[in-house]
């Protein structure tokens, strides 16, 4: 098949934390043969066009360089309202992704159009069903958007112009389902996980520890995320002092950037020995991060706003590396975490839950290990890249089918 993405999220370099499932997708589509193309605006440090593992990768100008501000974890303040220059520039950012899909079509044919995150993505590809199949992959944050009164009305009208829909999440799909497209032609498929380079590597254990002077037989939690309100960590800081005395070779580590790190330091400045936010950790440091750790913990929940994480794709990265995972059991993370097998899930903002099951990991080591060892088992035989994008593929061939247009990729 040849496919086009539209994203206004793609990592701008190796070591880019923004969109990585993105291209990973991408580069399993490839793996299967198929061709994949993938439009992204233009921004700070993006380049024009690149290739990226056999993707071929083009960027788009739709404002003025001081103005284009979307996209790349910049649209929403701690992903719970619109930046206001953000929502200025909206209408010609669609305006700018209409042209440059309409440029791509002219230049060559293809068989399948996905417009990544509903909002916006979606509503600019579902023009071009006339033209070729187009669909829809959702998530997260594009679904909190499309619910918003105004939108709702425009998404449904561009979901009915769709042959397939896609989401990590089965709830995140049944939302969106209800703005207007049919559940029985959507796909939850799950995230994947590159397994060689989140992998378990003992003699790599101690890089961070030094890094952040965490002694080597302390039992590390670590949790890594933007820190903003649906990741939940606000539900974890009020449980850190109890947890830190009665386990006292316990050190935790939030690692990531986002609107509320400051106000997430200055409520731990008291344990800052203990309790450490190095802030952004690239990605080429952060399989090191990983396999620093004992325990990974996500206490995810919905926003203020409704807003919630599809399947975080740093749950699936714990996994691969052998990490034992304690989160929320919302949205898509069920689908990769059992409770009892490669982890424990907890209920939603329930504290007290959350406290006594990571307390009693933190303190089990056989069961850490077992669990650990789960967690990778079932990434490296449903969770990679390469399964996934079977997945997707699947997806692809219904929209194609329902068209009547697979005889043109047979």
């Amino acid at each position: 098949m040849r496919i086009l993405f539209l994203t206004q999220t793609f990592p701008r370099s190796p070591v880019d934390t923004s969109g990585p499932f993105i291209r990973d997708l991408a580069r399993g589509l490839i793996g299967h043969g198929d061709e994949v193309t993938v439009l992204t605006p233009h921004a700070e440090g993006v380049a024009e066009r690149w290739e990226d593992g056999g993707v071929e990768v083009r960027s788009f100008r739709y404002a003025p360089v001081g103005s284009e501000v979307l996209g790349y974890s910049r649209s929403l303040s701690a992903d719970e309202k619109v930046r206001w220059r953000a929502g200025l520039v909206t209408p010609l950012y669609l305006w700018g992704a209409r042209r440059a899909v309409s440029a791509m079509l002219r230049e060559r044919d293809y068989d399948v159009l996905q417009g990544h995150w509903v909002v916006p993505n979606g509503l600019v590809t579902a023009r071009f069903a006339d033209r070729l199949v187009v669909g829809t992959g959702l998530h997260g944050s594009d679904v909190f958007m499309a619910e918003r009164a105004g939108v709702r009305s425009w998404v449904g009208r561009s979901l009915r112009r769709c042959s397939f829909l896609t989401g990590c999440s089965p709830e995140l799909v049944d939302r969106v389902c209800a703005l207007g497209f049919p559940r029985e032609r959507a796909a939850v498929i799950p995230y994947g996980v590159d397994v060689e380079l989140f992998s378990p590597d003992p003699a790599r254990r101690e890089v961070w520890r030094r890094r952040l002077g965490i002694p080597a037989d302390a039992v590390l939690a670590l949790s890594v995320g933007r820190m903003v309100s649906k990741k939940g960590y606000q539900v974890l800081l009020p449980l850190l002092p109890e947890l830190l005395a009665a386990h006292d070779k316990l050190h935790v580590v939030l690692a990531g950037a986002g609107d509320l790190l400051d106000e997430f330091r200055r409520q731990t400045e008291a344990w800052s020995g203990r309790v450490h936010l190095p802030g952004i950790v690239l990605r080429d440091t952060l399989p090191d991060l990983y396999r620093a750790a004992d325990v990974f913990v996500l206490p995810a929940v919905h926003d203020a706003k409704g807003n919630v994480d599809g399947l975080p794709n740093v749950i699936l990265e714990a996994m691969a590396s052998g990490l034992p995972v304690v989160a929320s059991g919302i949205s898509g993370i069920p689908l990769a975490i059992t409770d009892g097998v490669e982890g424990r899930l907890v209920k939603e903002r329930d504290g007290a839950q959350l406290a006594g099951v990571l307390g009693a990991v933190v303190a089990d080591a056989e069961v850490r290990r077992a669990m650990g060892q789960a967690a990778r088992r079932k990434a490296v035989a449903e969770l990679t890249w390469r399964v996934v994008a079977a997945r997707y593929r699947a997806a692809y061939q219904a929209g194609l089918a329902s068209a009547g247009r697979m005889n043109d990729v047979a």
